[in-house]
């Protein structure tokens, strides 16, 4: 792609890009009790699967995920660039955060569907090259109407090296805290759950060899959906407001926690291995 505009990348049209603003697609799914069935055993829960009961939190983030046929994936198992994405020139592409507002609980056996919309197109410049910020807005809804609306910040960014920089100094605990097992396994059931090929979160040779990274990578939307759980516990009710954004990568490596403090408005939620900075930070207000 070419340059346009003074201090834009010269490889990437960022006028092209913002062609896709505006652009929707649709897509249903039932969703089903075995599905229910599958997410609670992946994070340890239990719950209701009779049709009709009250679906787990988050789990509209397996549902209506794009089946893309292996000859169309990349090198590193996502969808080849294009389709209802922008085609960003840049070769790493990553959740950064995101937002949810919670209207009203999904129920099992209901039909899901989810109409997305590309919000805005937005390049940087970050400190090893460009950056392209995709903001996709979703509403999940079923017949009764609208169940979650959702804002998915995605950005692309080039190949950098990986672990170069120094960290930031290491998070304290919150008030609140609880650890997860940072285990192969449940990366690989939650990359199952999504249909997510991406093989920083399951191929422990091409993460470490080819993106130079020391392990397996922990999913931000896993992340997301840890922390939120977490927050619906503690107060014993769904938030109305739940927001995040990833700061730094977890890898299999070590374990982490889920940490919490209470606030004015809610509750402060982060990520973090022992002796590690914020991985990832939340907020959710009832």
């Amino acid at each position: 792609m070419t340059m346009t505009g003074t201090g834009t990348h010269p490889q990437i049209d960022i006028g092209a890009l913002r062609g896709w603003i505006g652009r929707t697609e649709t897509r249903s799914e039932l969703l089903t009790p075995a599905l229910a069935e599958r997410f609670n055993a992946t994070f340890a829960r239990r719950g209701p699967l009779d049709e009709g009961a009250e679906a787990p939190l988050l789990i509209h983030l397996c549902l209506t995920q794009p089946a893309v046929p292996a000859d169309e994936l990349g090198p590193d198992g996502h969808p080849a660039r294009g389709g209802f994405l922008p085609p960003v020139p840049l070769p790493r592409r990553m959740w950064a955060g995101g937002a949810f507002a919670f209207h009203r609980p999904l129920r099992i056996g209901a039909e899901v569907t989810r109409l997305s919309t590309i919000r805005d197109v937005v390049l940087k410049q970050g400190r090893t090259g460009p950056l392209c910020f995709v903001t996709v807005e979703h509403e999940i809804s079923d017949a009764d109407g609208p169940a979650v609306t959702e804002r998915q910040d995605i950005v692309y960014r080039g190949l950098g090296a990986a672990g170069s920089k120094a960290e930031p100094a290491a998070a304290a605990p919150g008030e609140h805290s609880k650890g997860i097992r940072a285990d192969p396994v449940l990366l690989f059931r939650y990359s199952a759950l999504t249909f997510n090929g991406h093989r920083i979160h399951y191929d422990q040779p091409y993460v470490t060899q080819e993106e130079g990274y020391p392990g397996l990578i922990v999913h931000g939307p896993m992340q997301a959906t840890l922390l939120a759980q977490y927050a619906a516990d503690l107060r014993g009710a769904v938030p109305s407001e739940f927001r995040f954004r990833s700061l730094s990568p977890l890898f299999d490596t070590a374990d982490f926690s889920l940490n919490a403090r209470d606030t004015a408005d809610g509750l402060m939620l982060w990520t973090a291995r022992p002796g590690g900075p914020i991985a990832m930070e939340a907020s959710a207000r009832w």
